[in-house]
């Protein structure tokens, strides 16, 4: 037989396989993979559980203030709201 070229033979397993299966990989989106030092990898999952916990924390006060039926209002001591509530009396 003839020789073939890599890119030849390239060319003719991949018609190969398209001929015997609808599979296709994912194209790649991301970045391969890349190693990390052991530093580097503690600080990012200790950044990750932070940020992972404040999430937490964020859902359970707003699931216990819906408990609750706690509605937060603006308070203002000496606006308006202060007003209402003092006693008009005549000065005669």
């Amino acid at each position: 037989g003839s020789p073939i070229s890599t890119e030849e033979r390239r060319f003719r397993d991949k018609k190969h396989l398209n001929d015997i299966t609808a599979a296709r990989l994912p194209p790649l989106h991301h970045s391969p993979a890349k190693l990390l030092s052991i530093e580097e990898s503690i600080a990012i999952q200790i950044q990750q559980k932070e940020a992972y916990e404040e999430m937490q924390a964020k859902l359970a006060a707003q699931k216990l203030a819906e408990r609750l039926n706690i509605k937060m209002l603006r308070f203002e001591p000496e606006g308006e709201a202060s007003m209402q509530y003092r006693e008009v009396r005549d000065e005669d």
